[in-house]
């Protein structure tokens, strides 16, 4: 791949300004995940504003070229920022495709598929699934709102958002932590075991004082422990 990732964040980025936050988030993942996956691609479409739309709309109707969409401005989901479009990039980056068969990456699967099936896991619906259309290049979250809805100013909960976050956020891996057991030998005698653990030694307090001749307080309200030396009694 010719392409560097910073080359193919760049194709994008105008297309992603206006998506809602987390769905912004999400498109930047996808990006990001399908290059990794050896499949670059760009963002065609993001937020489109409502003259825009009515423009799209026309097309094929009242104004020249072929029909490219059946929704009025303010009755598509790009036009309250939760829809995307989505086009395969050439590994130079000079050209777009939308064949969904072709396999650049040579891994027996679809480079299409592979972009819908990442998607998915970040929580977009793809229009390929749709029951009315089929519209391939799309990808939406529309947190189960509908169309009048956001025309009537409603958003999704924050709830909503944050499950879409946790998805893209990547998973902590869970660190190793090892623990091996230490000797301790205090004044020459052997003393109870101590643990290892990072390269620190960790001992029972009062055993230690014990062994010092000293005392040990512990004061439960400020969870303080207090030893006192002979020396300071």
């Amino acid at each position: 791949m010719t392409l560097t990732i910073e080359q193919v964040r760049a194709k994008s980025a105008a297309k992603l300004a206006g998506l809602i936050p987390c769905v912004k988030a999400a498109a930047e993942a996808l990006i990001d995940r399908s290059y990794a996956a050896g499949i670059p691609i760009v963002i065609t479409q993001g937020l489109r504003t409502i003259a825009e739309q009515n423009a799209l709309y026309a097309q094929g109707r009242t104004a020249p070229g072929n029909v490219v969409t059946h929704a009025r401005g303010g009755y598509s989901n790009h036009n309250f920022g939760v829809a995307i479009d989505f086009a395969l990039l050439t590994n130079d980056g000079r050209s777009v495709s939308w064949d969904t068969k072709i396999d650049a990456d040579r891994d027996g699967m679809a480079d299409w598929n592979e972009v819908i099936a990442i998607a998915k896991a970040l929580g977009f619906t793809w229009g390929g699934d749709f029951k009315s259309i089929y519209d391939a290049p799309h990808f939406e979250m529309t947190f189960g709102l509908s169309t009048a809805e956001y025309r009537a100013g409603k958003c999704p909960t924050q709830a909503q958002t944050d499950a879409i976050l946790a998805l893209i956020k990547p998973k902590q891996e869970a660190v190793e932590v090892i623990v091996n057991k230490a000797n301790v030998i205090i004044d020459g005698c052997k003393a109870k075991d101590g643990v290892l653990i990072d390269g620190a030694v960790y001992v029972p307090l009062r055993e230690v004082a014990d062994k010092l001749g000293a005392t040990i307080t512990w004061d439960n309200a400020s969870k303080t422990a207090s030893i006192k030396t002979k020396e300071a009694k």
